[in-house]
């Protein structure tokens, strides 16, 4: 059952990250004024919370449900989904220092300081299929080592 719970939580937080992230894109626009980009700020928050989250559970899953670690830790596909997911949150550093600037700025951003934060979520979405993929890849036995 521990293995079941934590397999629903893992899989609630990775598409809550997505849809956080999926929201910023939709809010992230050229000719925004400070008030959405503080939006975006205290939204941007969430995004950190479920990251951290999902480590939390992620690895809570790998240790002590079904597979276990030993599973885990000899599959490729797992180190694979590891690291998309690290370059994933390596990308998100940027856009978070922007939003933050941009609300303590008070001001309307920059057009291309949005262009370029806009491109980083969209290669950060896309990383989410190369992490879903490997997710997949992974459960079904594939990329043991």
């Amino acid at each position: 059952m521990l293995d079941l719970v934590l397999a629903i939580l893992h899989h609630l937080l990775v598409f809550g990250l997505f849809g956080v992230l999926f929201g910023e894109f939709l809010l992230v626009r050229r000719g925004i004024d400070h008030r959405v980009a503080a939006t975006i700020a205290s939204i941007d928050i969430w995004y950190g919370v479920l990251a951290g989250l999902i480590l939390i559970v992620g690895f809570s899953r790998a240790q002590f449900a079904g597979k276990g670690w030993d599973y885990y830790s000899n599959n490729g596909f797992f180190w694979a989904k590891l690291l998309a997911f690290a370059v994933i949150g390596l990308l998100s550093v940027w856009p978070t220092l922007r939003y933050l600037r941009w609300r303590r700025a008070g001001v309307a951003p920059r057009d291309d300081d949005v262009v370029t934060v806009r491109w980083l979520i969209y290669i950060q979405l896309g990383l989410f299929a190369v992490l879903l993929a490997c997710a997949a890849t992974m459960a079904r036995g594939y990329g043991e080592f």
